[in-house]
């Protein structure tokens, strides 16, 4: 576990974390814990036992008067709630298009002022893999998927803008142990700098409405992170080590494979689409 870049980081009474039983969830419980007095943890998934300074408060997303509740009392939130892969309609409906209309409103009407919402890399996965975007380059979403994160975005946006509800929207890359493939040296996150990018998201002094990608300091990158710099996020690991490895696994690629060519991977022959 790492400490985070930044010489001073501000102690919150209590944090909101929801979908707190998945992986990124699960990688954060510990380490938020010693940024704030409370840790609220909600998700529809079991939670386990409430650890030291831990509170549960399950919550379906959907669930409007639930929203509002777990919202009472809590300084920022960090949402990673809602469907996390591509899947049909309903459920993304539910989760990821009602449920942060209904995360925002109780951030409005209970004051809480900063969050830290868990967008997507499939936001832009139809942008190709020999093109360098920022965040100024319009959404094109690789499925269902990507375009609930795109409303999440939009959404987070309108609250700025109305109400004054800063938001970092963190378009994570892949954050698993290790890259699995050739597309993830470009998109790896490490669970290190996954904690230092929430962190710091959490204590720039000024965040506004921001959009950031959430990946290591990679050699092979498609994302130009610099409209960000502002939160100073400093990545310290880099998906290089995992290269050779990578290319075992993948020592030949099919160029007119849509897979290799666009940047959503997988993900852009995913769905109802086919």
């Amino acid at each position: 576990m790492t400490q985070p870049d930044a010489p001073t980081t501000p102690h919150f009474r209590r944090l909101l974390l929801t979908g707190a039983a998945g992986a990124l969830g699960q990688l954060l419980r510990a380490r938020l814990q010693a940024h704030c007095d409370t840790l609220r943890l909600s998700d529809i998934a079991p939670l386990g036992e409430a650890g030291p300074g831990e509170e549960l408060m399950p919550a379906a997303l959907e669930d409007a008067d639930a929203v509002h509740a777990l919202l009472a009392g809590v300084d920022a939130v960090v949402h990673l709630g809602g469907v996390a892969t591509e899947q049909p309609w309903a459920p993304i409906l539910q989760a990821n298009i009602i449920g942060v209309y209904h995360l925002y409103e109780a951030a409005r009407r209970q004051g809480v002022k900063r969050i830290v919402f868990a967008s997507s890399n499939h936001v832009t996965g139809f942008y190709r893999q020999d093109e360098v975007i920022d965040t100024r380059a319009p959404m094109r979403p690789d499925g269902l998927y990507g375009v609930s994160k795109a409303f999440g975005e939009n959404l987070s946006r309108l609250y700025f803008d109305r109400h004054g509800i800063e938001t970092v929207c963190v378009r994570i890359g892949s954050c698993f142990p290790e890259p699995k493939d050739r597309r993830m040296l470009a998109t790896w996150l490490s669970a290190d700098d996954l904690e230092r990018l929430v962190i710091a998201c959490l204590s720039a002094p000024v965040a506004g409405h921001t959009v950031i990608y959430g990946l290591s300091d990679n050699h092979t990158t498609w994302w130009d992170n610099r409209l960000a710099a502002h939160l100073g996020y400093r990545p310290h690991d880099s998906s290089e080590p995992f290269r050779a490895a990578a290319l075992a696994r993948q020592p030949v690629l099919d160029t007119t494979d849509p897979v290799v060519v666009f940047q959503g991977g997988g993900f852009v022959r995913i769905g109802p689409f086919e």
